[in-house]
């Protein structure tokens, strides 16, 4: 097909809108094809889940057992990340049209879009987008549900998530250690899918695979929307190809460093080593982000300058994410890192502290636990001097750091304000 791709990203205001440009052909085909058809064209468009590990999003398909419930995971807990709440609010219609069509794909009994009860304007968009397509009937058999969650980083986990959708229990020390492992009941399997995933559905089923190849890398084909924020010129959030190096989307499309600045390094979220160096020449890409020892996760980035103590920020996310995962493996790294950037820590700690980040990747923590121990050893790694000058005299730069926990965007005045 020649027509031209319709950026996730463009704003829509109505079903109207949306059916005139081309809304609902996606599910339309998909209707009118096998979910073993379906399934076949989003694997043949090589199509990565947008939120977390990247995983081929045909494939998780395929290891789906019935009766299946399908999730469309619209928490965005993650700091960093603002792009599903961006996309909610522009074009609802498109993602519940990929919710409608990967019910299909995976033959789903029930369909649930599981939303922090907080975001406001998403949940309007949301109901709109639900009762119109409703009411014209563009919904397919199964029904779609909203559910509402807590506004905490481990809704946003999918094990978590579907766990509060299927039992109302979002904290880990109540659950069972079926939902812990699948978030499922013994009697169906739950398949979790990010907001940006499902929404990308409907463009495959319209254009082809080829079309959705024709964007990014073999290995990551298609566009991302990717959320900007820190210290940078233009914080924001943009649709752009995958393989764009991330210093180029630090510095060209969001203006660099502010002025009189340098750009000391860009967290991939909170869970993952931070990028610094010759890193920030890596493509934007799951599997290239992963050989540096980082992660693409939900394409959430903070830049730090060179006012910024990576101490501080390490301490700031870490406390961050102890606090709303309520993970006790998490205390002895919260306390290690306080320790050391007060003052009051020595050589003997930064190796305890090494010591302990290693023994959480190497056990089975949960998600927040070991998403903090990589972020901890990539600071560690990148930045051991630091940690060094902080021994015995603490913190020399005197800037506070916020939780990079975007709460909402102005798009007019393009800066985000955190909680």
């Amino acid at each position: 097909m020649n027509e031209p791709l319709r950026p996730l990203t463009e704003p829509v205001n109505s079903l109207a809108d949306y059916l005139t440009t081309g809304g609902g052909v996606g599910l339309a085909r998909a209707a009118t094809r096998s979910p073993e058809s379906v399934t076949a064209e989003v694997r043949a468009a090589g199509l990565r889940g947008r939120g977390g590990a990247g995983r081929p999003t045909a494939e998780k398909w395929r290891r789906a057992r019935g009766p299946v419930s399908l999730i469309c995971n619209a928490a965005e807990a993650q700091p960093g990340s603002f792009k599903d709440r961006f996309i909610l609010r522009r074009n609802a219609y498109q993602v519940v049209e990929g919710v409608a069509i990967a019910a299909h794909a995976l033959a789903a009994t029930r369909a649930y879009i599981a939303v922090t009860r907080t975001y406001g304007a998403e949940i309007r968009a949301l109901h709109q987008a639900l009762n119109e397509m409703h009411a014209a009937d563009l919904l397919g058999p199964a029904p779609i549900q909203l559910v509402y969650g807590p506004d905490e980083f481990i809704f946003g986990v999918d094990a978590m998530l579907a766990c509060v959708v299927e039992r109302g229990k979002p904290w880990p020390e109540t659950l069972g250690p079926q939902c812990v492992e699948a978030g499922v009941g013994a009697d169906a399997d739950v398949v979790v899918h990010n907001v940006e995933t499902l929404a990308a559905l409907p463009t495959i089923l319209r254009h082809g695979a080829d079309a959705f190849r024709a964007n990014g890398t073999d290995d990551s084909p298609g566009t991302a929307v990717f959320t900007v924020s820190g210290d940078v010129r233009l914080p924001g959030v943009h649709e752009l190809p995958y393989g764009l190096p991330v210093r180029v989307l630090v510095d060209l499309v969001c203006g660099g460093a502010l002025p009189g600045r340098r750009m000391k390094a860009v967290f991939a979220g909170i869970t993952a080593a931070p990028l610094a160096g010759e890193a920030l020449d890596t493509p934007l890409d799951v599997d290239l982000m992963r050989a540096v020892g980082s992660a693409l996760g939900a394409a959430g980035f903070v830049v730090y300058d060179d006012s910024a103590c990576m101490v501080a920020a390490a301490l700031t996310c870490c406390e961050f994410l102890s606090a709303t995962s309520r993970c006790g493996s998490l205390d002895g790294v919260v306390e290690l890192l306080g320790l050391i950037e007060d003052g009051r820590g020595g050589s003997s700690d930064v190796d305890d502290l090494a010591t302990c980040c290693a023994r959480i990747v190497g056990g089975r923590g949960c998600v927040a636990a070991v998403g903090a121990a990589l972020l901890v050893r990539g600071v560690l790694a990148a930045f051991g001097g630091e940690f060094a000058a902080h021994l015995g005299r603490g913190c020399g730069h005197g800037r506070r750091l916020h939780v990079p926990k975007i709460m909402d965007f102005d798009e007019s005045g393009g800066g985000f304000s955190y909680a």
